[in-house]
């Protein structure tokens, strides 16, 4: 994307710390790295990219109108002012916010991140934030919300300018406070550069995109980054009962480092003192403050997202009865183990569980509270890291019915997606359907009173990319109809409608 300013600005007061080919600075008002947006005047950004370097693209950007070029080393071959700068990327990012006014210099930013729970957690602080008087954007997976305004998100992290963007907005619609999900492509590719955090969280690390990471330790080191964005000063709160993390921490020496989870030791924990189908009720014992509410998020994992949550609260000296209210106004968080209830005898959730560590987390939560069978349906994604397909299927041993089908195959096969899912699970305990809505159908069909119905991998997504289309699919709706055909139509019955929020 490219951003404008109507008044132009000079680069070299923007990035002191560079040199410059062919000129003294460049007069900047309209960045963009992408060739095909340049227009008469533009500054092109040549970013180094993962499947093609912008360096390819010169001649078109010139083509186009680019008057200058910013790169991470000197081209002697191109006769236009160059800037050198030692990261291209962190240069874009740092232009876009100058051209934006400089917008994350007037909110506290939370930045998150973590393989599972950036968008729970996300939620939670600007519920419990906005319960506090606060008026607060989010963006993340779900939606890019501005304090006024939303809309649906295309990536969990925007690229600079239309992150830069979202922060002006946020200003000017008088939030104070924003909570940005981070994740692990973002945190590489520096779309966050010149934004410093108030506060950062990391809920986890486990395994996710080695398909564009390459391995454990490069996916890690992504991870990593998000304490460029902090100063010493600044907490990061960490999963101390997590593996993942607990290697993060001892890389953090010198920092401020703020242990959370539900083990003994942390420096702010949650006791689970009650679990009930409809609600958890919570001890929060956060570095010198306790105090107790329900939570109806179900689940272990979401009591520790809570914690998360309420820890960044405690830090920025947010009453315990704003945090308590946040927490507990929360009924749902979408796609996020979030119920399709109409009135069936058996519980139905859409999660967006697509990694083993998430699956087998979910499963787990849902155990204590289920009366009969765990049913779960899911799939593994294509195009995406073909390694976790037999994890996935492990981790979905836990529940008492396996239904293997597709998620979003992309250009693969679905079907030998699905032969490499069912590497992880028994044969005698899975059942295979290919098309994910007649998977779904099965599932609900086959659900007796006190079932429990998993149906995971796309949560809050409203459609499916197979090959080269992109259909239309929500799971929630497939399944609200299935329960009622199913469930209620033979009995001449009208489902009551009690999860109407699953049909905005």
């Amino acid at each position: 994307m490219s951003l404008q300013n109507l008044r132009a600005m000079s680069l070299r007061r923007i990035l002191p710390a560079t040199s410059f080919v062919g000129c003294a600075d460049i007069p900047i008002s309209d960045v963009t790295d992408d060739s095909r947006k340049c227009r008469p005047g533009s500054v092109f950004v040549a970013v180094p990219g993962f499947q093609q370097d912008g360096r390819a693209f010169i001649g078109d950007a010139i083509s186009n109108g680019a008057v200058s070029l910013i790169v991470d080393q000197p081209l002697p071959d191109v006769h236009l002012p160059q800037c050198v700068v030692p990261n291209a990327r962190d240069a874009y990012s740092r232009l876009c916010l100058a051209l934006a006014g400089n917008p994350q210099r007037s909110l506290d930013l939370t930045g998150v991140t973590g393989t599972n729970g950036k968008t729970t957690v996300t939620w939670l602080l600007r519920s419990i934030f906005e319960a506090a008087g606060h008026t607060s954007g989010l963006v993340g997976t779900v939606e890019y919300s501005t304090g006024k305004a939303s809309r649906p998100a295309p990536l969990t992290t925007p690229d600079p300018a239309t992150f830069a963007s979202l922060l002006r907005e946020m200003v000017s619609d008088g939030a104070t406070h924003g909570f940005v999900e981070l994740s692990s492509h973002a945190l590489h590719q520096s779309r966050l550069g010149g934004t410093g955090l108030k506060s950062a969280v990391v809920t986890n690390v486990t395994q996710d995109h080695f398909d564009y990471h390459g391995d454990a330790d490069s996916y890690v080191a992504a991870k990593q980054k998000i304490a460029d964005h902090c100063s010493n000063q600044t907490p990061i709160i960490v999963n101390a009962d997590d593996p993942g993390c607990q290697k993060l921490m001892q890389r953090w020496s010198g920092r401020t480092v703020v242990p959370f989870g539900l083990q003994p030791g942390a420096d702010a924990r949650g006791l689970l003192l009650n679990v009930l189908p409809d609600r958890t009720h919570v001890r929060f014992e956060i570095l010198d403050q306790t105090f107790e509410c329900s939570i109806t998020l179900p689940g272990r994992h979401n009591v520790s997202n809570c914690v998360a949550a309420a820890t960044v609260a405690v830090l920025a000296g947010i009453s315990n009865d704003a945090i308590v209210r946040g927490l507990e106004r929360v009924a749902f968080i979408p796609g996020r183990l979030q119920p399709v209830d109409l009135g069936q005898a058996f519980r139905v959730f859409i999660d967006y569980a697509h990694t083993p560590d998430a699956l087998s987390q979910v499963i787990e939560s849902l155990r204590p509270t289920t009366e009969g069978r765990i049913i779960c349906v899911f799939g593994a994604g294509g195009d995406r890291d073909a390694s976790k397909r037999p994890l996935m299927g492990e981790a979905a041993n836990a529940a008492d019915l396996v239904v293997v089908t597709s998620d979003n195959p992309r250009s693969e096969s679905p079907d030998k997606i699905i032969a490499e899912v069912r590497e992880g699970v028994p044969s005698t305990d899975c059942h295979v359907e290919v098309q994910r809505g007649a998977a779904i159908d099965w599932a609900i069909r086959n659900a007796n009173k006190g079932d429990c119905v998993l149906i995971a991998g796309k949560g809050h997504e409203k459609t499916q990319h197979v090959g080269s289309e992109v259909q239309a699919f929500d799971d929630r709706l497939v399944a609200a109809e299935a329960i009622g055909l199913h469930h209620f139509a033979a009995a001449n019955q009208v489902p009551s409608m009690r999860a109407v929020s699953w049909m905005r």
